[in-house]
């Protein structure tokens, strides 16, 4: 039986981890909206584009997959969020982000564990770019 104070506990811990995410998504979201009434999103998404087509996203989704490659999944998120992809698309990006998400940090971890960091991230890119086309393909 749950005792008021594990509930307590369990609902203070949900709460601050519900901020934490939220103090990461949601800026990110209103920055992501607000840039998509400015010529910038359309640069980036144009500039993407050809890559994002074999994959089967628009080039708006770059801005998510540079987020979580680079920052963090709950980046992405709140760029995903502000999108509006299909079910099969969004399929596309998590499988992506699945396989290649906070290089910069995952990397400076794998380094003091002696791995070649290099060959790590080429891998995880690869696979990530890899699985997007795939799906496109099968889905």
């Amino acid at each position: 039986m749950v005792t008021v104070a594990t509930f307590k506990r369990g609902l203070g811990n949900g709460l601050h981890v519900t901020w934490e995410l939220a103090k990461v998504t949601v800026p990110i979201y209103i920055a992501i909206t607000i840039l998509s009434h400015t010529p910038v999103l359309p640069w980036i998404a144009d500039f993407c584009n050809p890559l994002m087509r074999l994959v089967g996203l628009p080039g708006e989704a770059s801005l998510a997959l540079i987020m979580g490659y680079t920052i963090n999944l709950y980046g992405a998120i709140g760029v995903v969020l502000s999108l509006d992809l299909t079910h099969k698309q969004i399929t596309i990006i998590a499988s992506m982000l699945l396989l290649s998400h906070c290089l910069f940090l995952e990397a400076a971890v794998a380094k003091k564990t002696g791995v070649k960091v290099s060959g790590l991230v080429l891998t995880r890119l690869l696979l990530s770019v890899a699985s997007g086309v795939l799906i496109n393909w099968l889905y």
